[in-house]
């Protein structure tokens, strides 16, 4: 598992050098109640390996992806299926999704949309990028310096999260502050609170 975390901190340290962080294909792999508070968390898997990012996101945004993803039919538009008509009826076409950004603890999203030929970037939060990612079946995406921050592995043994915080990798990626260190423990032990046993099993 140690070599597993280092591994993908020199990958990313290459690909700031070079000038190319790459976004990383993503897929919803569940929908978690917190057994602490019972808050919502989308569990993001990335498509072609084994690390996940867990979102907070609002019960109104957690039924709303669970809803389409289950393909429950419901009697009138949601909002996120009334947003998704509109901008259909205005001639634009939703390309993909980004979670591209973490700050203090918020995570940022961004909507790409096709208009006329040219993308168009529209500022989101996850929640309601990925209501609409589901609905519209595009790529959803993360940046890697997401990840690098807020990415969990998980320990084979036990299914609980493993921090990707090492002496070797701190030593080499300065890219998260102390500062973020500490405001992410909080994070960890959050996550540290969800049932992740069946971790590996799609949830809705």
């Amino acid at each position: 598992m140690l070599t597993m975390v280092v591994m993908w901190r020199r990958i990313s340290m290459l690909a700031q050098k070079s000038g190319r962080f790459s976004m990383i294909e993503m897929t919803i792999d569940s929908i978690r109640v917190s057994l602490m508070n019972y808050q919502r968390v989308v569990i993001l898997k990335e498509k072609m390996a084994r690390r996940y990012l867990p979102i907070w996101i609002g019960p109104a945004e957690a039924d709303a992806i669970a809803v389409k993803l289950q393909g429950v039919t419901v009697p009138r538009p949601l909002t996120h299926d009334l947003l998704s008509s509109v901008i259909d009826s205005l001639g634009a076409t939703i390309d993909s999704i980004v979670v591209s950004d973490l700050k203090s603890d918020t995570f940022y999203a961004t909507i790409i949309l096709n208009v006329d030929g040219e993308q168009i970037e529209i500022d989101s939060r996850p929640s309601d990028a990925l209501a609409l990612a589901v609905r519209a079946e595009v790529p959803i995406y993360a940046e890697e310096a997401v990840l690098d921050k807020a990415g969990i592995l998980l320990d084979e043994e036990t299914g609980k999260p493993v921090l990707e915080g090492t002496e070797e990798a701190g030593a080499q990626d300065k890219k998260v502050s102390e500062e973020e260190m500490k405001k992410l423990s909080a994070f960890y032990d959050f996550i540290n609170t969800l049932d992740l046993d069946d971790f590996d099993k799609r949830k809705s």
